[in-house]
């Protein structure tokens, strides 16, 4: 039986189309779930839209549309973008859906029924961008400490969980595992949150309508993080009565990815819930840093927003550098706890420096030669010298450093390391310069040895790329006639004497011109 690895994605709020930073977790999580998939797991990835709430009810409004109307639309413009970039998972949930809304409902009675919610009033401020209250001393200049943007007083009925309650509970928790992840994330949710005391969390509002009622107090609707939280569990079948076999099997999830902004509500919030419900709780919250605009004067970072002009839409730069292209500079470019930078000018430059001249001209070069001296035959003749040694020795460090940077989570290291192949099979071809081998003909077989370890290097890079740039990687091996290698015995991969290799259709990436670029991304 295989094991199993059950990881999420925070879902997306269906308030508009998403852009290029908000799909940076989905394309994070892909990538490992994918990984694990390669090394034999059985994997459920889960991801979705977050679709209740205050700012989707007056949007609607605005749009002249029933607030199911807005959603749908917009959950079905979030999942085509998913779909575009490959986004491998096993369910997209909408926390509309049937099954979710029920369970919903079933837990905010059992909660009620135990005693860890009860009704009371709030006052206070709420931000409804953001759908969280504050006290007086949290504002920062009278606005919200989050977003910066005006909160109103709200003045409510409302029920409230017992947070206190489970608080000393879940600080051992977080303290004696590593639940939190990067360290710097579980240092602030302890001091800044934990530690200082938690206060009863509003989990009900009777201000708007456009959530999931209540059930015993329909006035009520059910607030957004008991709702939009609980997809986790509701998305792989929980039902508070009688446990699905999905559920049994994939829960407690194996990682959450989620943004550095929303980790106090996935590792205070989330795992109090949990407990109320007696489940256990996920073994990993992995706090990922943001994806930020260049400003226009340097490729320095700002938040991307509309009112900014600084957004990018991930489809648009699909048109532009390819799906792959567009995942690679993404998973490359975000460091494991520091915020990475996103502009065309950046993209470009690092199209061209590592798909265009290090990937592209390498399997374009190597291609080329196998079909020019041996008509697209492979055969390894076994003349051996220093270069071929130290050329396997290289990738096998490399395989090596890839899987461990997978395992801790981090991505940036492990696509570099995978890179690392493509860097010295070109240095390879420097070092055995085939062009000279083909000129004298008692040397042939030492050609045809470099061609065979260039084409076997490659194809184990691109077998370990598979997981950042899959479209990318099923080209490679498709070129060189591979479709037997796995992950797990990259380093004793050989291909079969007699392979043969098939030509080029077309340069898998070209260099671009960033003037170009800019032009079409305008358009």
């Amino acid at each position: 039986m295989k094991d199993k690895f059950y990881i999420t994605t925070a879902i997306v709020y269906a308030s508009g189309k998403p852009h290029i930073g908000n799909v940076y977790d989905m394309v994070l999580a892909d990538s490992i779930a994918r990984f694990k998939r390669e090394q034999g797991y059985d994997v459920f990835y889960l991801t979705g839209t977050d679709e209740h709430g205050e700012k989707i009810e007056k949007k609607a409004k605005e749009a002249g549309v029933t607030p199911k109307e807005f959603v749908d639309n917009i959950a079905g413009d979030v999942k085509r973008v998913y779909d575009l970039l490959g986004i491998s998972y096993n369910r997209f949930i909408r926390t509309t859906d049937e099954d979710h809304v029920k369970a919903i409902q079933h837990m905010f009675e059992k909660m009620y029924k135990q005693g860890d919610i009860y009704k009371d009033k709030y006052e206070g401020w709420y931000c409804t961008p953001c759908e969280s209250f504050f006290t007086d001393a949290q504002l920062v200049d009278g606005k919200c400490p989050d977003c910066g943007r005006e909160v109103y007083k709200a003045n409510e009925e409302a029920y409230f969980f017992k947070m206190s309650k489970y608080a000393d509970r879940l600080i051992e928790y977080i303290k004696s595992t590593d639940f939190i992840v990067p360290e710097s994330r579980k240092n602030e949710m302890l001091n800044n949150f934990l530690i200082p005391g938690l206060k009863d969390l509003c989990v009900s509002r009777t201000s708007f309508k456009w959530g999931i009622p209540v059930t015993f107090d329909e006035k009520h609707v059910v607030y957004v993080w008991l709702d939009a939280l609980s997809n986790y569990i509701t998305g792989v079948g929980y039902d508070t009565e009688s446990q699905t076999d999905t559920f049994k099997k994939f829960w407690p999830a194996d990682l959450h990815v989620i943004g550095k902004d929303i980790v106090r509500f996935h590792t205070i919030y989330w795992p109090i819930f949990l407990m109320s419900l007696g489940l256990p709780l996920p073994k990993k919250v992995f706090g990922h840093p943001w994806l930020l605009a260049a400003s226009v004067e340097k490729d320095d970072g700002t938040k991307m927003s509309k009112s900014r002009g600084n957004v990018l839409y991930p489809d648009k730069l699909c048109d532009v550098f390819g799906v792959d292209g567009v995942r690679f500079y993404l998973l490359h470019e975000m460091p494991y706890d520091n915020d990475g930078v996103v502009s065309p000018s950046l993209i470009t430059e690092r199209y061209n420096t590592d798909l265009a001249n290090v990937l592209g001209n390498l399997i374009s070069r190597t291609i080329a030669m196998i079909n020019k001296y041996f008509d697209g035959k492979l055969e390894n003749a076994k003349v051996s010298d220093k270069f071929d040694e130290d050329l396997y020795s290289v990738v096998n460090a490399s395989l090596d450093k890839t899987i461990k940077s997978m395992d801790d989570l981090k991505l940036q290291d492990a696509v570099d390391s995978a890179f690392d192949i493509f860097r010295r099979c070109n240095k390879y071809i420097d070092e055995t310069e085939p062009w000279a081998l083909a000129k004298d003909e008692a040397k042939t077989d030492r050609l045809k040895t470099v061609l065979y370890n260039l084409a076997v290097n490659i194809c184990k890079g691109a077998k370990l790329i598979y997981c950042f740039m899959p479209h990318t990687s099923e080209k490679i091996l498709e070129m060189f006639s591979v479709n037997d290698i796995s992950l797990n015995d990259l380093k004793d991969y050989l291909i079969k004497d007699g392979t043969i290799v098939t030509k080029e259709k077309e340069n898998l990436f070209s260099r671009l011109e960033l003037a170009d670029v800019e032009s079409k991304l305008e358009s």
